[in-house]
């Protein structure tokens, strides 16, 4: 039987159990997020060997080789991605000339071709990290030109320039997110302001207007760094970065459950610093690295252990916005 659902309680999101003592606090800006957001296709986007404007897709359910997918609007790479309604989301970014940049494009995820101007950043000039609960993408952090707390967003369905919405609880970038849907956890960072160059923390907030929250740390301090998701696992994980040097580590979260992350096993050689990272319902997929490496591999989410070779990209870079949609 099913348990009973709130249908007029202001202070209970219709989402949660009545009866429930972790119930969430509701009020008329909740969210509920679309089922999934996620897909079969992955994306990667941008990347640096040098700036590329270069969009590669694969099947995730199949192992194999990408497939040139279509060109961004311009070259650049750290650009923070997000999906959700079919469009995967490039946000920000750190072009050549002039600079970082603050462009959004957007692509319909299972239609090749090239991308289509959105709107722009309105605080992140790239290296910053992006969620989605495919209703509302959430760019947290970055660099433009100094690190940066904000986070901001945008509505997936409506092209647009951003709108402040919350504060990180340190400012950062080289930071990568993961969701559950209801919450966004940032996580890691590389930033030569912090003390040691290079952070653990890992932030949560919900896709409404709260500032984040600590969560706990990642097991090795490190940023340009890989993030993604499985919901129906409850799993968040993180994959390589640097601090500076390569790491070669993953490590994983339940993400409604507030802790310190587990490590979940290695990625293979080449995939430490500037890697990225996507994933469908039960697997996630690693896509480049170290800035000239064309390494795709992957893990099943809900175990743990190594990293195994999926296939290449069509060219080899690091830095790159990897996202999923069908």
């Amino acid at each position: 039987m099913s348990p009973l659902r709130s249908l007029g309680n202001p202070d209970i999101s219709p989402f949660d159990d009545v009866f429930a003592a972790t119930g969430k606090r509701y009020n008329h800006k909740y969210l509920a997020p679309l089922d999934p957001w996620y897909g079969d296709r992955g994306v990667f986007m941008g990347g640096y060997n040098p700036n590329t404007n270069k969009i590669d897709y694969i099947d995730i359910t199949s192992t194999g080789n990408a497939t040139d997918f279509g060109d961004l609007n311009h070259t650049t790479r750290a650009v923070a991605p997000a999906s959700g309604d079919g469009r995967g989301l490039a946000m920000g970014g750190r072009s050549s000339s002039p600079g970082p940049d603050t462009s959004v494009d957007y692509i319909t995820i299972g239609t090749t071709g090239n991308a289509t101007d959105f709107g722009d950043t309105t605080a992140q000039g790239g290296y910053a990290a992006g969620a989605s609960n495919g209703t509302r993408a959430l760019s947290g952090g970055g660099l433009a030109p100094d690190s940066t707390n904000v986070i901001e967003y945008f509505t997936i369905a409506t092209t647009g320039n951003g709108t402040d919405l919350a504060d990180l609880t340190v400012a950062r970038y080289g930071l990568a997110a993961c969701s559950s849907g209801y919450r966004a956890l940032f996580g890691g960072a590389y930033n030569t302001a912090l003390a040691a160059g290079s952070s653990t923390v890992i932030d949560y907030k919900n896709f409404e207007t709260a500032n984040a929250t600590d969560f706990g740390d990642l097991t090795v301090a490190r940023g340009y760094i890989g993030a993604a998701q499985s919901t129906p696992a409850g799993r968040g994980f993180w994959s390589g970065g640097g601090s500076p040097s390569a790491n070669l580590v993953i490590d994983y979260v339940t993400i409604d459950t507030a802790g310190n992350a587990t490590d979940f096993g290695d990625p293979p050689s080449g995939q430490g610093n500037s890697t990225s990272a996507t994933s469908n319902a039960t697997r996630g997929v690693m896509g480049g690295g170290e800035s000239s490496q064309d390494i795709i591999s992957y893990i099943t989410i809900a175990n743990t252990g190594n990293a195994s070779n999926f296939g290449d990209l069509t060219q080899g870079r690091g830095y790159i916005g990897a996202t999923s949609g069908d």
